[in-house]
């Protein structure tokens, strides 16, 4: 990670006309508590929770997979908006953990709502949501789209080293979505920033079942398609680059805290949220917490969070909200979204 301490960050833009329609989520009904993962693993519960938060996380059963998940939250989605799958032309999934390499998850999406439109995937890991969510609103913001549906969801659980005591208890499953459409001119990206650093891509990283390494007896008995990562070095980062990309995002909105209704980061570690709220001076009742239930379920982790406050009411037409998503990569994004 050579580069990390002196990349510049790109600067923010601005991307209004569009509104969020309305949204959905979905977690498995499988829960594994701390003290599940005592029993099964001999991991420490009290150490996993002052460490990180989290207290239990879903895990998908035996026959469920990325898309299972992204397909429920997506109709949950489309039911509160009372949208008929065919008024969907645009499908965005933001995933790390596809149901396979090929075909992309968003077509597997596609095929079983029967939808009519496009689809694809991005991968940005645990800033996938906000990724997707900025290139479905260029399209809908520049008339190309009227009604694009934004999924982000993973299976970490598929991807973690249960040997791991570090990272294993870290992560959960899940998916959400938001359904985009036109709106006033001032709603939308009041303002937003998508940054990667590539130079600490080797912080946080699922080396083999690539093209680099293949999926070998090898490479499997070392462990190389479990996810690594850098547990210090990913919380200094995440902890500055949330904090400056948030500042950069508002500075540029010309926004001040006191004007945020809302402050809902990605969830992964209570830290990592209580550091850089307390950073940018968030009083903790406007900052957005489920972590504790859910663990991080990356790119599912922010859409899960806006579908708890939209099915709370929490969130009313003109309420500024700022979220942001990291990880992997590494890779950023960060958006100050008007209702």
């Amino acid at each position: 990670m050579s580069n990390a301490h002196t990349f510049v960050a790109p600067p923010p833009r601005s991307l209004t006309g569009v509104r969020i329609l309305a949204c959905g989520s979905y977690v498995p009904e499988r829960v594994v508590t701390n003290v599940d993962l005592k029993e099964s693993h001999g991991f420490d519960p009290e150490w996993i929770y002052n460490r990180t938060g989290i207290t239990e996380r879903r895990f998908a059963l035996p026959h469920q997979a990325t898309s299972d998940l992204c397909i429920e939250a997506a109709q949950r989605c489309l039911k509160a908006a009372r949208r008929d799958p065919r008024d969907v032309d645009l499908l965005v999934v933001g995933t790390f953990t596809p149901d396979m390499a090929f075909p992309g998850t968003a077509n597997l999406v596609q095929d079983r709502m029967h939808l009519l439109c496009p689809a694809f995937d991005v991968q940005a890991a645990c800033a996938g949501f906000v990724f997707a969510l900025v290139i479905a609103s260029q399209f809908v913001a520049t008339g190309n789209s009227r009604c694009a549906l934004v999924v982000g969801g993973d299976c970490n659980s598929r991807v973690i080293n249960p040997g791991d005591q570090k990272s294993f208890p870290l992560f959960g499953d899940g998916a959400g979505a938001v359904l985009l459409g036109p709106g006033e001119p001032d709603q939308g990206l009041i303002s937003y920033q998508l940054g990667s650093d590539g130079s600490g891509g080797e912080l946080l990283a699922r080396p083999a079942c690539g093209s680099r390494i293949p999926p070998t007896p090898e490479a499997l008995e070392r462990g190389l398609h479990y996810l690594t990562m850098d547990g210090r070095a990913v919380f200094k980062w995440a902890v500055r680059v949330l904090a400056d990309s948030c500042q950069a995002v508002m500075n540029h909105a010309q926004v001040k805290v006191a004007d945020v209704r809302w402050f809902v980061p990605h969830q992964a570690n209570v830290r990592i949220i209580h550091a850089s709220s307390d950073v940018l001076g968030f009083p903790r009742e406007s900052v957005y917490k489920n972590l504790e239930r859910y663990g991080n379920t990356s790119a599912g982790s922010i859409p899960i969070a806006l579908d708890e406050l939209y099915q709370q009411g929490a969130i009313r037409r003109g309420d500024l909200m700022l979220t942001s998503g990291f990880g992997a990569g590494l890779n950023w994004g960060t958006a100050l979204w008007r209702w």
